[in-house]
């Protein structure tokens, strides 16, 4: 079972979107993934044409009732599990911030809940390093990290590599991440240096695959759709089953 954090601090670089396209294209390939949503804004949740959510129904249940992950899953009839957001989770820093063992309470419920299915588990993130994120970064083997193709995503890219490294030092261990550009349009010459610098400060941890511009994934989470399911034939759904075929092939599902 490979837990893959999807987290970037800075909104509108495609995290929800990656995620989301990630998780179909896994479903797709018959690899049988769950979703889970830790962003209070439940993006995820909706994009995964999920309804009539409650507290007592999502991931909200589980950091204040100890509900098992197993009771939250929700079919997405899409061939993948998913357990919702809630907007009450925005709560949980200050019921839990002071609690020191709050920060493992995914990890322990992972292990404890769904080790046993095997399956790829990913994980969207909240874009801000609290109670919620923490959780997701310790209870996961590796990090994917979207960065639009655009200057101020540059910049915020060396502060969330700061973030990890700091992090990586209390933790003891190494979290492995790569670094998807998104919103790469080829006919701008902006894009190009952008990945070129990506590429010059971080090296093989940058993806092969970039994912462009395009309407469909723009759209797809409005209808409650992955882009799969919405425009299979579009630009976009080509972009994420390369990602998702780069990303297995090379391991970081493993």
């Amino acid at each position: 079972m490979a837990v893959i954090a999807v987290f970037n601090q800075k909104g509108g670089v495609g995290k929800t979107t990656t995620c989301l396209n990630v998780t179909a294209a896994l479903s797709i390939a018959q690899k049988n993934p769950i979703a889970i949503d830790l962003d209070p804004q439940g993006h995820l949740t909706l994009a995964s044409g999920i309804r009539n959510v409650t507290s007592s129904t999502s991931m909200v249940a589980f950091f204040k009732s100890q509900a098992p992950l197993t009771s939250l899953l929700r079919e997405t009839g899409r061939g993948w599990q998913a357990i919702p957001a809630a907007l009450e989770l925005a709560k949980l820093d200050a019921l839990l911030g002071s609690d020191p063992q709050a920060a493992t309470m995914l990890k322990k419920g992972l292990a404890e809940d769904l080790s046993l299915t095997g399956a790829p588990i990913m994980i969207d993130c909240c874009p801000m390093l609290g109670v919620l994120t923490l959780n997701a970064l310790l209870a996961s083997d590796r990090v994917l990290v979207p960065v639009s193709a655009d200057f101020l995503s540059l910049q915020g890219v060396h502060r969330l590599d700061s973030a990890l490294n700091v992090l990586e030092q209390k933790l003891k261990r190494k979290i492995e991440r790569r670094i998807l550009l998104t919103r790469f349009d080829s006919r701008r010459k902006l894009s190009h240096e952008i990945y070129g610098k990506l590429k010059e400060r971080f090296g093989s941890m940058v993806c092969e695959t970039r994912i462009g511009e395009n309407v469909a994934l723009a759209t797809s989470p409005m209808r409650g759709q992955d882009v799969f399911e919405h425009a299979p034939h579009s630009p976009g759904a080509a972009d994420y089953h390369a990602l998702a075929k780069e990303l297995w092939e090379g391991g970081f599902f493993s």
